[in-house]
C-alpha cells in the first residue's frame, strides 16, 4: 500500500471518528441514526475506532473510586450519627452526617433513603480529644494533636459478610502556642473530610 493511500485510510478513519462521537449520546448509547451510520456507511477500520470509543465511555454496572458496585445494591440509609464525645462544637455531629451523605450523593447513583436501605450506617462521634504530641528530631517545635474518633456499624442488607463495627480516628497538629478556639473551624472541615472518605472506602469500596 502507498503511502498516499495510508494517509487516505488514515484521515478516513479520524474523520469518520469525528462523526461516531457525535452520534453518541448517554455514556456510549447510539441513536438510532447513528445505528444506522455504523450499519450503512462505516467501514471496519471505523467500526474499531467505535469499539474503542465505547470501551471508553460505556456504560453498565458503573463505578467509583476504582471499585464497582454491585448491581443489586440501589440504595443507602445514612442514620443521624450522633455526639457522644465531651467537648466539640455543637454541630459537629451535623457537620458530619452533611459531609457523609454529601459524598455518597456525589460518588455513587445510590438513592439516599432515610431508612431501610440496602446499604446503612450508623454511629457516632465517640471522642474529640486535645492532647501534646512529642517533638521530632526534624521538628523542635511543640504541637498539640486534635483528634476525632467515630465509631461507625455498617450493615450490608444484600451481603452480610461485609457488616462491620469499628472505630475510625483522624488528627490535626496545631502549634501549642495557640488555642483550639482558634484553629477549631480550620482543622474540623480536613478531619471530618479524612474520615468520611476512609468510612466511605471501608463500606461502598471493599466490594
Amino acid at each position: 500500500m502507498t503511502l498516499k493511500r495510508i494517509k487516505h485510510n488514515t484521515f478516513r478513519v479520524l474523520s469518520a471518528e469525528s462523526r461516531i462521537r457525535n452520534a453518541i449520546v448517554c455514556s456510549g448509547q447510539l441513536t438510532v441514526y447513528g445505528l444506522q451510520f455504523i450499519v450503512y456507511r462505516l467501514t471496519l477500520p471505523t467500526v474499531y475506532c467505535l469499539l474503542l470509543i465505547a470501551a471508553t465511555t460505556g456504560c453498565g454496572v458503573y463505578s467509583f473510586s476504582g471499585t464497582s458496585l454491585s448491581p443489586d445494591i440501589k440504595s443507602v440509609s445514612i442514620v443521624n450519627f450522633t455526639m457522644a464525645a465531651s467537648g466539640g462544637p455543637a454541630n459537629l455531629a451535623l457537620q458530619f452526617n452533611e459531609k457523609m451523605k454529601e459524598y455518597y450523593q456525589r460518588n455513587t447513583n445510590l438513592a439516599l433513603l432515610p431508612s431501610g436501605g440496602d446499604l446503612q450506617l450508623e454511629g457516632a462521634i465517640t471522642s474529640y480529644e486535645v492532647s501534646p504530641t512529642a517533638p521530632t528530631a526534624q521538628d523542635q517545635a511543640a504541637f498539640n494533636r486534635l483528634t476525632v474518633t467515630i465509631q461507625v456499624k455498617f450493615t450490608n442488607n444484600k451481603d452480610e459478610e461485609k457488616n462491620f463495627d469499628q472505630s475510625f480516628s483522624f488528627f490535626k497538629d496545631f502549634p501549642q502556642n495557640q488555642t483550639l478556639s482558634q484553629v477549631e473551624s480550620r482543622l474540623i472541615p480536613p478531619i471530618l473530610d479524612q474520615l468520611v472518605q476512609d468510612i466511605f472506602n471501608k463500606s461502598a469500596g471493599d466490594w
